[in-house]
């Protein structure tokens, strides 16, 4: 781990959650932690949708990049949501997005939308990143729309690319392509409340 990731994991949970729109009372955004690695293991699994992973790795990721990801609580302070993220060694600047999930009863009232901006606004103003990517199968509809709302609302560009072709992975597995969503630069915090404003004069004419 590079100590721009090290840094990342430090117990910061300044997420904001005072805008949820209406039908999200009772939710608080905030920082993964150990104890919370079995609720997402198990958030992935009723997904029927994300690939699962050894609950193992989810303890490990609350433990290793808890700075870079995100859950949503119930006022129990049980998890009904979360993404997981990383920035690359490579290029630090970049947020990847690993996995987004919410539990059933929580769908349909914009928290994927509502966590992703939140992490995305945290690690820009934090530690510059500039630049979000994810991968996302063909047959993922919910998530092409997440992530192309997303651009939207920032006003940046979204590209897509084949990343991991079906042949790369292990025979058998029936897994399709990995589709690279390339979303940036992302303009500043600044630019972002000025265009906002812009909008809601616009549409008050």
């Amino acid at each position: 781990m590079s100590p721009a990731q090290a840094d990342h994991t430090r117990p910061t949970p300044d997420f904001l959650d005072n805008d949820f729109p209406a039908g999200r009372e009772g939710l608080t955004l905030d920082i993964p932690r150990l104890a919370d690695g079995a609720s997402l293991w198990r958030i992935a699994r009723d997904s029927r949708v994300l690939d699962l992973n050894s609950p193992y790795s989810y303890l490990l990721w609350c433990r290793d990049y808890s700075g870079t990801s995100i859950v949503a609580r119930a006022a129990s302070g049980e998890p009904v949501g979360f993404i997981t993220g990383y920035t690359r060694p490579e290029v630090p600047r970049t947020l990847l997005i690993w996995q987004v999930a919410v539990d059933h009863g929580q769908r349909g009232r914009g928290l994927a939308a509502a966590m992703l901006d939140a992490l995305t606004d945290r690690a820009a103003g934090e530690w510059g990143v500039n630049l979000v990517e994810t991968t996302v199968t063909p047959d993922n509809t919910a998530s092409d729309r997440l992530f192309a709302s997303f651009a939207a609302r920032r006003g940046a560009e979204l590209t897509r690319e084949v990343l991991f072709d079906a042949a790369v992975f292990p025979d058998g597995q029936g897994h399709q392509p990995e589709v690279l969503y390339r979303i940036g630069p992302l303009p500043g915090r600044e630019a972002e409340e000025s265009r906002g404003r812009a909008d809601r004069a616009a549409a008050g004419r």
